[in-house]
């Protein structure tokens, strides 16, 4: 729990009683219980419930989103529920980029709770009880759904803009900027509005983020890194 902030910690233990502190062996924090929520949306029914979570808090919060696991068996493990079955059995709780933005105007732990949390808990729940899908809609599974998120997030078309988009998320700026917009206007990134865009962003995480994350989605970014070095050098 090395540089952890002890105050976010204690507010969050007080909203959620029944999670305790568990041993850790690195800079991560681990938290793990019974997770108690009660959420009514606008226009949605009341719903009270309450899973067996555990919640592993990166030292790096909040610039990085904790990984929750559900540990009683009582989320389906598929992609119709949004678990990564296929690695660690994590929850989806959302894009990545998403949650950083979700927890921006309130980067604590109670606000990962309330604005990222509760409502996957909340979707689950209605699924479970009363079928159906997702209540907040429901995304494709894994990558696919990522990219779909992202289409509309950043208000681009296709694939491969977001692909584009990512890439140049996980360069240096002055490399990025004489590199072709991946909105489509066939302009140099920096002649385009669409940069200012993507500074926003570039403000939620790093170049080595944005990097990993574009890998872990399957998208190899050496090609253009190496490709955008010649091309600055020889200006």
């Amino acid at each position: 729990m090395q540089g952890y902030n002890f105050d976010d910690l204690k507010q969050f233990l007080k909203h959620y009683p029944r999670m305790a502190v568990q041993p850790s062996k690195n800079s991560s924090l681990i938290l793990e219980g019974i997770f108690d929520f009660s959420a009514q949306p606008k226009g949605k029914p009341e719903i009270t419930d309450f899973y067996q979570l555990k919640v592993t808090v990166p030292n790096l919060f909040p610039r990085n989103i904790p990984v929750v696991t559900e540990t009683g068996q009582k989320i389906p493990r598929n992609g119709d529920y949004h678990v990564n079955y296929e690695t660690d059995n994590s929850l989806c709780l959302g894009s990545p980029l998403r949650l950083i933005l979700l927890i921006r105007g309130k980067p604590t732990l109670v606000g990962f709770a309330e604005n990222c949390l509760v409502p996957y808990l909340y979707a689950v729940s209605n699924k479970l009880q009363n079928g159906g899908n997702f209540v907040f809609g429901d995304l494709k599974h894994g990558t696919p759904g990522i990219i779909q998120d992202y289409k509309s997030l950043f208000g681009l078309r296709t694939e491969w803009q977001v692909v584009q988009m990512l890439k140049l998320l996980s360069i240096e700026r002055r490399f990025a900027n004489k590199l072709s917009c991946p909105c489509g206007c066939r302009k140099a990134l920096k002649h385009c509005r669409f940069h200012k865009t993507l500074n926003a962003y570039r403000k939620l995480a790093t170049i080595l983020w944005f990097k990993r994350h574009t890998e872990s989605l399957g998208i190899n970014t050496n090609y253009i890194s190496e490709f955008s070095k010649l091309k600055f050098q020889r200006r």
